[in-house]
């Protein structure tokens, strides 16, 4: 099976076997100060026609491979027209019966036009999870950041997500407020999720593979991220003021230090008693050469 993607195409790391259907190309927003994905010029936002995707969708279903998920990429397929997301998910529910799940990126402002009925008829046609990069729940650290969202922007998505029935995945990205607002960063942040109570939370470290210019000129001439130190007491912050019921918590991403997964809050205490022990010396963390992107 051959898709002409337009590249590079970025997934979560839970969509890695899943059918991965470009219905749009880029990021509409593409303003944040520590973002490189969508910047080349190939990566021009732009919404992606019907036919093609249907082409897409009905080459995937001619494969015969038993695809039973499927990403709607790019970063940002979610700020498409509720006509249009209704429109693709009928196409999956036609040629590819078998899919049991759809999911997305989903910035905070693109539901701010879609009602939760609409989001709760999309649910009945398998759009089930959104991946919401809130990256942050402090103000003054997403205004540095051009992310474009407040904390009650991304609270009211959060909530409008969770009244239509959809599963959130809610990212915060540790180190983005710096050395400088590195505790403000962590207890906002905890703050949004108490308020939401996201089914899954996962943390990653924010890293600039294309230099820190960006962001240093948002953060009053020099950005500097915390070291692993600063990173390990930034999450055991944001751990010690989260309040979170039964959601599930990754910090297993490729840039991380320290690997952290379990629920909250059965597991909190747990968690924190593991970042303690990190920042003791007590628990080998990841070598550079070990992390990524």
């Amino acid at each position: 099976m051959m898709l002409n993607y337009i590249e590079p195409v970025f997934r979560p790391p839970s969509e890695g076997k899943s059918l991965i259907l470009q219905v749009s190309n880029g990021c509409s927003w593409n303003q944040c100060s520590f973002c490189d994905m969508y910047t080349q010029p190939q990566k021009q936002f732009r919404a992606q026609k019907l036919d093609k995707i249907e082409d897409d969708i009905i080459t995937a279903a001619a494969s015969g491979y038993p695809f039973s998920r499927v990403f709607l990429a790019d970063g940002d397929a979610m700020t498409l027209p509720f006509n249009r997301l209704k429109a693709i998910c009928e196409l999956i529910n036609t040629h590819l019966p078998h899919v049991a799940r759809i999911s997305s990126y989903c910035l905070p402002r693109n539901l701010s036009n879609k009602t939760v009925e609409q989001l709760a008829q999309l649910r009945q046609m398998g759009l089930s999870i959104l991946y919401i990069g809130c990256e942050s729940g402090d103000d003054e650290v997403l205004g540095r950041i051009k992310k474009g969202e407040t904390f009650a922007s991304s609270l009211a998505a959060l909530q409008k997500i969770s009244q239509a029935g959809i599963k959130s995945s809610v990212m915060i990205l540790m180190g983005l407020g710096g050395v400088q607002l590195s505790r403000q960063h962590a207890i906002a942040s905890a703050q949004l999720m108490n308020a939401a109570q996201p089914d899954y939370l996962s943390t990653l470290v924010v890293t600039l593979p294309l230099g820190t210019e960006r962001m240093d000129n948002v953060f009053d001439g020099k950005f500097v991220l915390p070291d692993q130190s600063g990173l390990l007491t930034e999450m055991h912050t944001l751990l010690s003021h989260l309040k979170l019921d039964k959601t599930i918590f990754r910090s297993d991403h490729a840039s991380n230090y320290l690997v952290l997964k379990g629920i909250l809050g059965k597991d909190k205490s747990a968690l924190i008693t593991q970042i303690e022990q990190a920042l003791h010396g007590m628990i080998p963390l990841r070598q550079e050469w070990q992390r990524g992107l």
